[in-house]
C-alpha cells in the first residue's frame, strides 16, 4: 500500500460513524488547487452514497471478532479438520463432476463469495462458498499452445482431452490449425466424456450457454473452429472437404450421450423454420442449410429407450427421472438468459438442470462423468457486466452444492475450476461489509470523482463524458446491466490471462495440489475413476482405487516368483 494511501481508520467495520468516513475522505482527496464547490458537491454525493449504504440492509460489524478467542478457536478447528485430510481418499471414483465457471478468475471467485454472503443479509467476507468447502485447492495455467491469454476453446480441449491445443479450436491438437479444415483429421483427440462412455458410465453435459459452444463442444466434437456452430457458420470450402458442425458431431460422434442440458435449440433445425417459443422472431429460426431437423432424429433414435426432449422448465421438471434413460433439453434458440433475467415459470435454473441430471445419470451401477458449465459469467464480464456474471457465480455455486446433497464424497469426484480469467477486479479500501457493487470510500485524486469497487482493465465501461471520466455518483451504478469503468475502451472485454484456481474434493483429490498445467485436470480424473489410459492401478475390488502403481508391481513380482518357486 503506497504510505500516503487514503484508507479506512478506525476498525474498518460497517458501523464506522459519518464523522470517520468523511475524515478518510477528505484527507484522500485533499487538492488545494482544485475547484473547491465541484470538490464539496462530489464529497457531499459521496457521504450520502456512504450514509445510505451504512444505515439500509448492511449488517454491524459482529462484536465476537474483536476477542482472539474467536480467531484461536476457529484457527484451531481448521487445523483439527486439516489434519484428518492426512487419511487419504484413495477410493475409486465411481462418478466423476467437472464444474466449469466460464471466465471465473480468483478475484471472481471471491467477489461471489461476498456477493452470497450480502444475498442472505450478512457482511459476505466472511461467507464460504460450496466450493470454498472443498478440501483440496490447486492452481491451473490457462496459456494456449500459441496464445499467452487463453480463450475458452483451447482451454476446454485442455482440461476435457488432456492436451493443450491452439486458440480457437476444440478437439484437436496444436497439429491443427484454426478455421483450416484439411489440418482436422488425424489430429483429433478424445475427451474424458468419451472415456468414462467407454468404460460403460452414463454421461452427461449441462450448460447456460448454447450445448455447441466452445465449453461443451470439446467433450464431444473435433473441428478446427469454435464457431462452426451449425453448417450455416461454416464457410462453403470446410463443407466440401467433409468437416461437420459442431451440432452435428453432437448427435454423431459419441452416440447415446445420456443427458444433454443447455441452449443452442435454432442450431439443430432446418433454416427459417420458426422456433417453438419464439414464433415469427428472424433471429431465433432455424439455421441449418442441409434440412436436416437433429431433434427430430433424436426423437426417433431414443424413443423406444426411455429418451425424452423438452424445451422449457415445467417440461423438465414434470419428468420422473426413474423413468428417463436420455434425455435432451434445449431451452433457448441461443444461450440461456442471465439468471437475473431468468423467467423462473418458463426457465430451468442451473441448479434444477443439475439435480435432474445427477438424478438421471446415477441409476447407472457402474457411475457417471457429468460436465457442468457456468458458461454465462463470462459472457457478463465480455459486456461489462460485473453484476449478471457474479450472479452467475453464485448460482453455479447454489448448483455445486446441491450436487453434493445428490453424492457422496465417498465415491464422486467432484472438481470446479475455471477455463481462464477475465481483465476484473475489486478494491478502493472498501470498508467491511460494503456492498461488493458500491463505491470506493473516496474520491480519485486526480480527476476528483468517485468510482466503483468493481473496475475492468479494458471494456465496453469505458465512457467519456465532456471528454473527462464519467461521475458514477450520476447515474444508478448498481443497476444489473451497468457496465464497470473500465481504464481502456474495447466494445468486449478480455480474458485475463493468470492462473485459475482448482477446488477438489473426493477420492484422489489430493493429487490435485501445488502449480499444474490445465491438462492435467483429465488425467487425474481418468485416474480417480480408472477410465482411459489409467486403470492399471485398479486391481482391487474392494472398493478402493485399487493398489498403488509401485505396489501393483511388486504384488505381480511376487506372485510370479511364487509360481516359478
Amino acid at each position: 500500500m503506497p504510505p500516503n494511501a487514503a484508507r479506512p481508520r478506525g476498525d474498518g467495520g460497517p458501523a464506522s460513524s459519518a464523522s470517520q468516513k468523511w475524515h478518510v475522505m477528505s484527507r484522500g482527496t485533499r487538492q488545494p488547487h482544485r475547484d473547491d464547490n465541484m470538490k464539496m458537491t462530489s464529497l457531499l454525493l459521496i457521504v450520502c452514497s456512504c450514509l445510505i449504504a451504512g444505515s439500509v440492509g448492511r449488517p454491524q460489524f459482529p462484536e465476537k471478532e474483536k476477542d482472539p478467542k474467536y480467531w484461536n478457536a476457529g484457527a484451531q478447528m481448521t487445523l483439527k479438520n486439516a489434519l484428518t485430510l492426512q487419511t487419504l481418499n484413495k477410493n475409486k471414483a465411481e462418478n466423476l463432476i467437472l464444474f466449469l465457471g466460464d471466465g471465473m478468475g480468483v478475484p471472481t471467485v471471491t467477489a461471489a463469495r461476498i456477493l452470497k454472503g450480502q444475498l442472505s443479509g450478512q457482511s459476505g467476507e466472511e461467507t464460504q462458498l460450496e466450493m470454498d468447502k472443498f478440501p483440496f485447492v490447486s492452481l491451473a495455467k490457462t496459456y494456449n499452445t500459441n496464445a499467452q491469454v487463453p480463450d475458452s476453446a483451447g482451454t476446454a480441449t485442455a482440461y476435457l482431452c488432456g492436451v493443450k491445443a491452439n486458440e480457437g479450436t476444440v478437439g484437436v491438437s496444436a497439429a491443427a490449425v484454426r478455421s483450416q479444415c484439411n489440418t482436422t483429421e488425424g489430429n483429433e483427440v478424445t475427451s474424458i466424456l468419451r472415456w468414462a462412455k467407454d468404460a460403460g458410465k452414463s454421461v452427461g453435459i449441462v450448460t447456460t450457454t448454447r450445448v455447441n459452444h466452445a465449453t461443451p463442444s470439446a467433450a464431444y466434437a473435433h473441428s478446427v473452429d469454435r464457431d462452426w456452430y451449425s453448417d450455416n457458420e461454416m464457410p462453403a470450402e470446410a463443407l466440401q472437404a467433409g468437416c461437420k458442425d459442431i451440432a452435428r458431431q453432437l448427435f454423431e460422434n459419441i452416440p447415446n450421450i445420456d443427458v444433454i442440458m443447455g441452449g443452442g435449440r435454432k442450431y439443430m433445425f432446418p433454416k427459417n423454420r420458426s422456433d417453438v417459443e419464439y414464433p415469427g422472431v428472424a433471429k431465433h429460426s432455424g439455421t441449418r442449410k442441409d434440412g436436416r431437423d437433429l431433434v427430430q432424429e433424436w426423437i426417433d433414435k431414443t424413443k423406444d429407450k426411455k429418451g425424452h426432449y423438452v424445451w422449457n422448465k415445467k417440461q423438465l421438471l414434470s419428468l420422473n427421472p426413474n423413468n428417463v434413460d436420455y434425455l435432451l433439453g434445449l431451452f433457448e434458440p441461443g444461450d440461456l438468459p442471465y439468471d437475473l433475467e431468468r423467467n423462473s415459470e418458463t426457465d430451468p435454473s442451473l441448479t434444477e438442470m443439475v439435480e435432474v441430471a445427477i438424478k438421471i445419470l446415477r441409476k447407472n451401477p457402474s457411475g457417471f462423468y457429468l460436465l457442468v458449465e457456468g458458461g454465462r459469467i463470462d459472457h457478463g464480464h465480455h459486456e461489462g457486466k460485473a453484476k449478471q456474471a457474479l450472479h452467475e457465480a453464485v448460482e453455479m455455486d447454489r448448483a455445486i452444492g446441491r450436487a453434493s446433497l445428490l453424492t457422496s464424497i465417498h465415491d464422486t469426484l467432484t472438481i470446479v475450476t475455471a477455463d481462464h480469467s477475465h481483465m476484473f477486479n475489486f478494491g478502493g479500501y472498501t470498508p467491511r461489509g460494503n456492498t461488493i457493487f458500491g463505491l470506493a470510500p473516496m474520491l480519485s485524486d486526480a480527476d476528483q470523482k468517485p468510482f466503483t469497487s468493481i473496475l475492468y482493465g479494458n471494456g465496453p465501461g469505458y465512457k467519456l463524458v465532456n471528454g473527462a471520466r464519467e461521475n458514477v455518483s450520476t447515474i444508478d451504478y448498481q443497476e444489473n446491466n451497468y457496465q464497470a469503468q473500465a481504464a481502456v475502451p474495447l466494445s468486449m472485454e478480455t480474458h485475463g490471462g493468470e492462473d485459475v484456481a482448482v477446488f477438489a474434493k473426493g477420492p484422489m483429490a489430493h493429487l490435485l495440489h501445488g502449480v499444474h498445467e490445465q491438462n492435467y485436470i483429465p488425467h487425474v480424473m481418468a485416474y480417480a475413476g480408472c477410465i482411459g489410459q489409467n486403470r492399471e492401478h485398479c486391481l482391487s475390488r474392494s472398493g478402493t482405487a485399487g493398489l498403488h502403481p509401485v505396489l501393483s508391481t511388486i504384488a505381480t513380482l511376487f506372485t510370479v516368483t511364487r509360481l516359478l518357486c
